[in-house]
């Protein structure tokens, strides 16, 4: 990961310079108690002492740490300046902010995005202690947009890192379905994923318990659940929700299959129809998903195929961003809504990976959902794999 690291901090020195962003300063302390989302991104270990890591946008990256760790810091390859501390880091920090001058120092803290909000409330407090009496305690702005798009913009190495890991699923899909069967329950599918994972030596891209989800029939519990003892049965549809992580990274797709009942030599029209609805939202939503595009219009496109077909409103975001977390980054593709902040406001950027995952029910079937990660380029929406347009009769 120490060639990331590099990509990202090279990148941070030019959203600084965009943002005109004098210094970014990450605090820390113990973070494999409280860490910091992107400590990750621009360090790739934790840090056990106060610990500042300081980028600025000329260049310098300087990072002040315990002494125990200075090196690992030297192994990371990413800060040109290491100042190992042993009593106090509060003297070293002050010095080095002397030297910088920031007219404005951003710090981690954002009231919307979740990933920029790393800077503890205890340590915003000692950091202010530090800082009393200084210029510069009155120069601290929220460093959520230089999180946002650095957490936003995937380098190349990143984009691939995503990529692997949605081949791989595409993969486990295919042997996936071609296993499961009548009468077997959504855990039996469940533990054959999770069983394919462990034997390729990937992680999941999200809590063990509900990664995946499987939903067969229309008494089955559809969200953030686990799977259940529940069987599937000729005249079910089968919805799994699924990611890997892969080398850090991960994916988030959702696939949908039908069990033929006896006679049967298509889907109910029903069925079929909600299928060809959320194909249809899924075409139509990546079709509008472009730079500079606010994410709530991106959602309302999709939305309104869903309304406009005859089901009753979604009741989550369209998308949202997918890179080292299966929910990543601060925009999203969704309605403005006040749970979501500013979130949905945030213009699409060349560079983001997006879920697009729009759903509905099916009376007497249950969930019909379909996912898809799309890469956001400077002339539209590419498919990181071949989005699911035909229904899978099993």
């Amino acid at each position: 990961m120490t060639e990331l690291v590099k990509e990202k901090i090279d990148q941070a020195v030019a959203i600084l310079n965009e943002l005109d962003i004098d210094v970014w300063l990450t605090f820390v302390r113990e973070t494999s108690a409280v860490g910091d989302p992107i400590l990750p991104l621009i360090y790739g270990h934790d840090l056990t002492w106060q610990s500042a890591l300081l980028i600025s946008k000329k260049g310098e990256r300087i990072a002040i740490i315990g002494h125990f760790e200075a090196e690992t810091a030297r192994g990371v390859g990413a800060y040109n300046t290491i100042l190992p501390y042993h009593e106090s880091l509060r003297s070293v920090l002050l010095e080095t902010l002397q030297q910088l001058e920031p007219k404005r120092l951003a710090i981690n803290y954002s009231k919307n995005d979740v990933h920029a909000d790393g800077l503890s409330h205890g340590l915003y407090l000692v950091l202010l202690d530090y800082l009393a009496g200084t210029p510069w305690a009155e120069r601290l702005v929220s460093s959520e947009k230089v999180l946002s798009a650095l957490r936003g913009r995937k380098t190349a190495g990143e984009i691939q890192r995503v990529r692997n890991a949605v081949q791989t699923t595409g993969e486990i899909y295919a042997r996936t379905f071609s296993y499961a069967q009548p009468g077997m329950s959504e855990k039996q599918v469940a533990d054959f994923m999770h069983a394919q994972v462990e034997e390729l030596g990937l992680g999941l891209a999200w809590d063990r318990d509900h990664c995946p989800v499987v939903n067969t029939g229309p008494e089955s519990p559809v969200g953030h659940v686990g799977p259940t003892n529940l069987r599937i049965a000729r005249g079910h549809v089968l919805h799994i929700d699924f990611g890997v992580k892969q080398d850090e990274y991960c994916s988030d797709i959702q696939r949908l299959a039908y069990f033929l009942r006896p006679g049967e030599r298509a889907a109910p029209a029903q069925v079929q129809h909600g299928f060809d609805t959320i194909v249809s939202a899924i075409q139509a939503a990546a079709a509008g998903l472009r730079p500079g595009v606010p994410g709530k219009d991106v959602d309302i496109i999709a939305r309104q195929i869903a309304t406009q077909a005859g089901y009753e409103e979604f009741k989550h975001a369209t998308g949202h961003q997918l890179g080292r977390l299966a929910h990543d980054g601060a925009g999203i593709l969704g309605p403005a809504w006040e749970r979501y902040g500013d979130t949905p406001y945030y213009p699409v950027e060349a560079g983001q990976i997006y879920t697009l995952e729009p759903s509905l029910i099916v009376p007497g079937y249950g969930m019909v959902s379909l996912e898809e990660d799309v890469l956001v380029t400077d002339q539209g929406a590419e498919f990181l794999s071949p989005p699911q347009t035909e229904l899978l009769l099993l």
